[in-house]
């Protein structure tokens, strides 16, 4: 049964401080953590043995005893004398994170932390370790972005139906609680962060929750006024074009434009640019009052 060091495990040195043992103990359990290496054996074992590490340096009272005994173990009397001392002085057998580094029982303490602090029956518990986060990238249309509905996707095997609501934005990302990986030893779930990404629509630009659009509109329609329908997100729309209206005129819709994220019956506002389409294939009377008109203008 072979010394384990502790310090060599976490990759410090001995004038560690407790926040040096903290940083180089979250930075290797996130390295090796099983979530990461499925069915890998060798970081499963060296997960265990970066916990028994933190287990001991990280308790002031374990990492004492450990700097002054440690490496002299095997020193029966004086050793079992320390461990009465120890029990006397009211330190528990066990007491707090995980451990790593000698013959290990599926997740298990090493024979040499079990013979110094004793066996975890003893009064010691297993480490909770919070599952990982997932994340996951969900392509939407900007007309599903428009609705607030539900939608199912596959990660990780799982299918995960979840509600989008109307107005997200592109490259938005949001978080669900507990829908990450499982926890280790009962320990809680992870999260799962979804970054969406909303195709671009040729016929509606958005910027923020204002759309911009263009509408077309016959000459006529143009000089004399009259009306036009518009296809929106939201359904058709009828416009009162103003007499002699010029190309390139924009109209602005009050409360037509893109749902404003989780503001249920707020909306950004509609711009439409009034694209003016001159006739063609006259017929030779169409022309004649065409030329009157000019006529008239000169």
């Amino acid at each position: 049964m072979a010394f384990v060091d502790y310090y060599q495990v976490l990759g410090i040195d001995k004038t560690a401080s407790t926040d040096d043992v903290k940083k180089a103990y979250r930075k290797l359990a996130r390295k090796y953590h099983p979530d990461l290496n499925p069915n890998d054996e060798a970081a499963k074992q060296k997960f265990q043995e970066i916990n028994e590490a933190n287990e001991v340096l990280s308790d002031s009272e374990k990492r004492k005893k450990y700097d002054q005994y440690g490496e002299n173990w095997q020193r029966g009397e004086e050793y079992e004398k320390a461990q009465q001392q120890y029990r006397q002085s009211g330190g528990n057998a066990y007491g707090g994170s995980q451990s790593y580094s000698g013959n290990f029982d599926d997740g298990q303490f090493s024979d040499f932390f079990e013979q110094m602090f004793g066996s975890r029956a003893g009064g010691g518990r297993r480490n909770n370790f919070r599952g990982q986060d997932l994340n996951a990238d969900l392509e939407l249309t900007q007309q599903q972005a428009y609705t607030t509905h539900a939608q199912t996707f596959t990660i990780n095997g799982k299918n995960i139906r979840i509600t989008i609501q109307a107005g997200v934005e592109d490259g938005q990302k949001i978080k669900l609680k507990g829908l990450g990986s499982e926890g280790l030893n009962g320990g809680p779930k992870g999260d799962l962060y979804i970054t969406f990404h909303i195709a671009p629509d040729p016929k509606f630009k958005r910027q923020g929750n204002d759309l911009y659009t263009s509408l077309d509109i016959d000459l006529y329609t143009a000089i004399l006024g009259g009306e036009a329908i518009l296809d929106t997100y939201g359904g058709k729309v009828k416009l009162k074009i103003q007499p002699e209206t010029q190309n390139n005129t924009k109209v602005r819709l009050k409360g037509k434009g893109f749902p404003i994220y989780k503001k249920e019956g707020e909306f950004g506002d509609l711009y439409v640019s009034m694209n003016i389409l001159i006739p063609n294939n006259l017929t030779d009377k169409e022309k004649e009052l065409f030329q009157q008109l000019a006529d008239l203008k000169k």
